[in-house]
């Protein structure tokens, strides 16, 4: 299993790159995030980390620029009917933290929204990785940023504030702003202070 790369960039696409270590060139499948973090960097050394998919008839490595994102398309390929080309897809139509931020306030449409993505797979993403990511900390320990949790409050927050007549984008917002300033807010604090700021 490998963890990591570390090379000279050979080649760049959209879809995927060329990266020679240790006089062997790789050709590694990435999304669309990570080429545009890796348009941003140096040419000379690269690091990506690696996701080995192995079929019987083929071994593919997807590059990560960042371990978040390694995890998260790790999170997407457990869900049922999800493979690794639907979960690079979803990588590159959105970035790590949206795809959380997404599964955390239930956002079905946002998910569908994704080329090749129905909304039978958009439920099941979210039911079975609510859990996992509900946390707002990966599993293997690292943080996503966005100010998704404490998940839970800020759902039900948010959930009571839409049925309220209030607009998602505007509701979001303004329970990100709450929650980075007191983490550890109640639920009735937190709907209250919302609604002074919609």
């Amino acid at each position: 299993m490998y963890d990591y790369i570390k090379g000279i960039l050979v080649e760049l696409n959209p879809a995927d790159v060329t990266i020679e270590a240790g006089g062997i060139g790789y050709h590694i499948l990435i999304s669309l995030t990570t080429y545009s973090s890796l348009q941003r960097g140096s040419k000379e050394s690269v690091k990506l980390y690696l996701h080995q998919h192995l079929r019987e008839d083929e071994e593919l490595l997807f590059g990560f620029f960042d371990k978040e994102e390694r995890t998260m398309f790790r999170h997407l390929i457990s869900v049922s009917g999800i493979g690794p080309g639907t979960a690079r897809m979803m990588l590159s139509s959105m970035t790590p933290d949206e795809v959380f931020n997404s599964i955390v306030t239930q956002d079905v449409n946002r998910i569908k929204s994704v080329k090749g993505i129905g909304i039978k797979t958009a439920q099941r993403v979210i039911l079975e990785l609510q859990d996992k990511v509900g946390k707002g900390i990966s599993p293997t320990g690292f943080p996503f940023d966005g100010a998704a949790a404490p998940s839970a409050l800020r759902q039900e927050a948010a959930t009571a504030l839409v049925l309220l007549g209030f607009t998602k984008p505007s509701v979001e917002k303004a329970l990100d702003k709450l929650l980075k300033e007191s983490p550890s807010i109640s639920l009735e604090e937190l709907i209250k202070k919302a609604l002074k700021l919609l």
